[in-house]
């Protein structure tokens, strides 16, 4: 077996500590071996082999670390990962890329100058419910599509004092945070959109940062619409799907975000899996209305990170190119401009 890829971590917070140090550590082909954290020791119980540093810095210039992960506020990912870029390093920054598509394209034209690979953390595209969707719709279960709604809604009436997230910032707001998620799964399924239409707002007392959103994508005989909101306490369907033949609906999150809070390790058997009465219900008409349960795939948020370390050692394609990441957060800005002009914005995307 290869020795393994040396990744060094920068930022321990919620995306670090939940989603990326796990995932990295339960892959046999990764180490990590440092992280970069302002204040504390949090990681030294977890991860007693990863060397903590107190400036990104010091791990630009380390020469054993093959791979950065940035898992930072929005608004320092630019800099960050260009530093480590040009350090020489490869790079996966959190999702969203950046806070704007001059940046990002910046990140890629560095990251092709140099020679390295440069992805972004949009996990959830393993998602098992996503996964199921893909599948139902390559299988043509549905017919053809003619209606998809993807939300991803909470119960959150109370502000967060100090989070960044909530602050008036560049990148702050759930359009950039879950919007960024539901957008790339839009177009990882459809392609570019043509077209564009938001209602962008903040719904709760006293917020300053977008805390609903609802986004229309045009394509030709398809409607696509992507929510989110923080005052939704009643659950609202994460996925529904309308054909000529039948349609699917599907409640609940999938459930490895909360397995990773919970401490669990990727590692362990029937990772991903959703029990029998989480599954979503596909109705077909078939002379008459039938309706069953059908089975969610197991999703598989490990694949995100060994699918960097192939791609790295030219073993694979990238899955996630930063060219696709870049397009989400292009559609992001035209959604805002959307919104400002309540219209619908013409989609010109560039390769």
């Amino acid at each position: 077996m290869e020795n393994p890829l040396n990744v060094g971590l920068i930022g321990f917070g919620l995306a670090g500590q939940v989603f990326h140090a796990p995932l990295i550590h339960a892959n046999p082909n990764l180490r990590l071996s440092h992280i970069v954290l302002r204040h504390g020791n949090e990681s030294e119980k977890k991860y007693p082999e990863a060397k903590v540093l107190r400036n990104a810095d010091d791990l630009f210039a380390e020469p054993s670390v093959g791979l950065v992960v940035v898992a930072t506020p929005n608004i320092t990912h630019l800099e960050l990962a260009a530093k480590a870029l040009q350090a020489g390093k490869h790079v996966v920054v959190d999702k969203p890329f950046t806070i704007t598509s001059k940046d990002a394209d910046e990140l890629i034209a560095l990251s092709r100058k140099l020679g390295r690979v440069l992805s972004v953390f949009q996990n959830r595209r393993w998602d098992g419910d996503f996964l199921t969707v893909r599948q139902l719709l390559q299988q043509a279960r549905l017919g053809r599509l003619a209606e998809y709604e993807s939300r991803f809604d909470r119960f959150r009436p109370a502000l967060k004092p100090g989070a960044w997230r909530e602050q008036a910032l560049p990148g702050s707001g759930v359009l950039f945070d879950l919007g960024s998620h539901l957008i790339d799964q839009a177009v990882v399924l459809f392609g570019r959109p043509q077209g564009i239409f938001a209602d962008v707002r903040a719904q709760r007392d006293g917020a300053v940062a977008v805390d609903n959103f609802e986004v229309r994508l045009e394509y030709p005989a398809l409607k696509v619409t992507l929510k989110a909101g923080c005052l939704v306490c009643e659950p609202s369907p994460r996925f529904v799907l309308y054909g000529t033949t039948g349609s699917y609906l599907k409640f609940g999150l999938d459930p490895q975000e909360e397995a990773l809070k919970q401490g669990n390790s990727p590692a362990q058997p029937h990772w991903g899996e959703e029990p029998k009465e989480a599954w979503g219900t596909i109705t077909q008409a078939n002379g008459k209305l039938e309706r069953a349960k059908y089975t969610t795939l197991a999703g598989c948020y490990p694949e995100y990170y060994s699918n960097v370390y192939r791609a790295i050692t030219g073993k694979e394609e990238l899955a996630v190119k930063p060219q696709q990441s870049r397009d989400v957060i292009r559609l992001i800005e035209l959604a805002e401009q959307s919104a400002r002009e309540k219209r619908v914005i013409p989609v010109a995307l560039q390769d």
